[in-house]
């Protein structure tokens, strides 16, 4: 009886983030090569009652007036930190391995005199076999908000208390998060947020962004939509995301092929870690505009454009 509560809630919970369900999930489909859960994240479900659970003691309303405070901490500090941001797409085969990747790492350092300083890690690299992708592509993900649910944004969803897991061995509050009403220029959130429940922080994300014209995509011509989002702990004080996923499947002439979009930012530090560097003379070879940092953004993300474009 155990085995089966827990199943049911496992299943109510995945029926709430996909809402409208059979349109979204149309790319999950089919076989999709190793879906397990990362490695780096175990997460252990308890079991409850189908039904729905009692709230908890601190007023539902309470809950979410403090963590979307938090949220509006979180994204005023994290443009203050340097941060390695890696990207990776995997193609995979019928039999589950990696049959083609493509892969991007930076560095971004926020240096003492407010500049961000990006540089290359890792050359990009490409063997996909059933798209290309250009490096513009890869902008619209830096458009996609890591903190939805900012206390200015509030007023545009509809947050339901649907009842309590654990993320990595934190007890979460679970909330359905709706948008109250959707536009054709921007993307709302839909989904599900874990809120931390002894220190009302939001830990995780699992969702997607919709517009009046149904889901977006984080890469035009590539069919992630649906976005599992965790996030690290930073100083002992900020949450920042720190890994990203997404399956899906990409339809082409020669078929479908399982696709996968992994996201990581690690060895975050706060300006004045590094050295500052001195500007380079106007007319030097190698003058150049700092870079210009992936600011993460509030509210609606704008809906996605790109250029990449399915390997005929």
């Amino acid at each position: 009886m155990e085995s089966l509560t827990r199943l049911l809630l496992h299943l109510f919970v995945i029926a709430v983030v996909c809402g409208v369900g059979v349109t979204a999930l149309r790319g999950q489909e089919g076989p999709q090569g190793p879906m397990e859960a990362p490695a780096e994240h175990h997460v252990s479900r308890i079991g409850t009652e189908p039904e729905p659970p009692a709230p908890p003691s601190l007023p539902v309303e309470e809950i979410i007036r403090r963590f979307s405070q938090k949220e509006d901490e979180y994204l005023k500090s994290r443009p203050n930190y340097g941060f390695r941001k890696s990207v990776r797409i995997q193609e995979f085969g019928p039999d589950g391995s990696a049959i083609g990747e493509f892969l991007r790492v930076t560095q971004y350092q926020k240096l003492a005199d407010g500049r961000l300083a990006m540089k290359a890690i890792e050359k990009p690299q490409s063997t996909l076999q059933g798209v290309y992708l250009a490096p513009e592509d890869l902008d619209a993900l830096d458009r996609i908000p890591a903190y939805p649910l900012t206390s200015g944004q509030l007023a545009k969803y509809d947050l339901k208390f649907i009842g309590r897991e654990l993320v990595d061995e934190v007890d979460c509050y679970i909330f359905q998060v709706k948008p109250k009403t959707v536009e054709r220029a921007k993307a709302y959130f839909e989904g599900v947020v874990w809120v931390d429940a002894q220190y009302l922080e939001v830990v995780k994300t699992y969702g997607k962004w919709v517009t009046d014209q149904g889901d977006t995509r984080g890469i035009a011509q590539l069919p992630f939509s649906l976005f599992e989002t965790y996030r690290e702990n930073v100083d002992g004080k900020y949450w920042f995301p720190n890994y990203l996923r997404s399956d899906d499947t990409l339809n082409t002439k020669e078929g479908d092929i399982p696709v996968r979009l992994t996201i990581k930012w690690t060895d975050f530090k706060p300006a004045g870690a590094v050295e500052s560097v001195p500007n380079p003379p106007p007319n030097s070879p190698n003058s150049a505009p700092p870079a210009t940092p992936p600011q993460p953004s509030q509210g609606a993300a704008p809906a996605p454009t790109g250029s990449a474009q399915p390997k005929q």
